[in-house]
């Protein structure tokens, strides 16, 4: 329980403030605000789970300084960069108005700002999408991978990788059909934003590579290399927990136009969802459970092709929600009859 302690402070801290800013903004609906967003908290991690599980192989490579950071900094970047700031940037950019007069929108005009956001969801999350079907693409074309879930697809996947930049050209034949089939005045956008998904991956892959292939040869030179390893790390799982949080961002509005109520909610989960991680890690939970990773990824790459859907079809939260939890689910256990037919094995010598 001590893993959460932190998250139930936020929480306490997060439902007052949600019973006051109902009261203050519509007197007699605190307690409903309170309701939506302790739904909107169970919502956020329901929907990311595998959140959790990606995030910690990343963790398990960093510093303890740094996954402190990414529970501090990080949630801090979660909730008021992703959950508030964010929305009000594209809104800005797409609709061609001041980021503080969409500020003044979003806590004024609720069904307005509702609106603008609507119009900018297809290139939101064309962005996110992208940057989880690379990250989904560049798990399984690998084939020093060794281990394999699902046998019979994985295997032929993880041969793929000797053709060269695989993951890039299948990711743009993705955003090529996604330019055939989204409406015409969203074609540009869509383009644009997918693209930038795709450049963003590449760009901090290319990166964190970089820095863990010549990390000894830092530490030996100068001892900010850990640090500099740390940052981009850090980087690319904030990136992470944006693509992951774009969907459930967006999917909140169906519950609450209210963006302080929404902030709250989702903070909540958030909140949650790096306690969850930090467990993850310390309890050393991937090591034991081997097929986890996998799950992970399959829903990730559920999740981007949901998100490619959502921009000319509408799909519910529970579909998102339920698929996921379905690969971790069926992953965790996968691994707990293999762990079992390993002690049956040990047991028999």
């Amino acid at each position: 329980m001590n893993y959460f302690t932190g998250s139930y402070i936020v929480t306490a801290a997060g439902l007052i403030g949600a019973y006051f800013w109902g009261e203050h903004v519509h007197p007699g609906t605190g307690w409903l605000c309170v309701f939506i967003a302790v739904i909107l908290g169970i919502l956020e991690v329901s929907l990311s789970f595998d959140n959790a599980v990606v995030n910690a192989m990343k963790l398990e490579k960093m510093t303890p300084v740094w996954r402190h950071r990414f529970l501090t900094w990080g949630i801090a970047i979660a909730v008021f960069g992703m959950r508030f700031l964010f929305p009000i940037l594209v809104v800005a950019i797409f609709a061609k108005l001041s980021m503080l007069e969409v500020t003044k929108i979003a806590l004024t005009n609720v069904d307005k700002y509702a609106y603008y956001l609507h119009q900018t969801h297809a290139p939101i999350v064309s962005f996110g999408g992208m940057f989880l079907m690379m990250l989904f693409l560049h798990y399984f074309f690998n084939h020093k991978k060794d281990v394999h879930w699902i046998k019979k697809i994985e295997e032929p996947l993880a041969h793929l990788d000797h053709v060269k930049s695989i993951e890039t050209i299948l990711a743009m034949l993705i955003l090529l059909v996604l330019y055939d089939v989204v409406p015409a005045e969203q074609k540009l956008s869509v383009v644009i934003s997918g693209l930038a998904g795709i450049l963003v991956y590449l760009i901090i892959d290319g990166l964190t590579h970089y820095l863990e292939h010549h990390e000894q040869m830092r530490l030996a030179k100068c001892a900010e290399g850990v640090k500099c390893t740390g940052l981009v790390s850090f980087i690319y799982l904030e990136l992470i927990d944006a693509s992951f949080s774009l969907d459930g961002v967006l999917g909140a509005f169906a519950l609450s136009k209210d963006i302080i109520i929404i902030t709250i909610g989702l903070a909540i989960g958030a909140m949650f969802v790096r306690s969850l991680t930090i467990m993850l890690v310390e309890k050393k939970t991937l090591a034991r459970f081997i097929y986890l990773e996998h799950g992970a990824h399959w829903a990730i790459g559920a999740l981007a092709l949901i998100m490619f859907i959502s921009t000319v079809k509408e799909v519910p939260e529970v579909v998102t929600g339920l698929i996921g939890f379905g690969f971790i689910a069926a992953a965790f256990i996968s691994s707990i009859r293999y762990n079992k037919k390993l002690e049956n094995r040990i047991a028999d010598k």
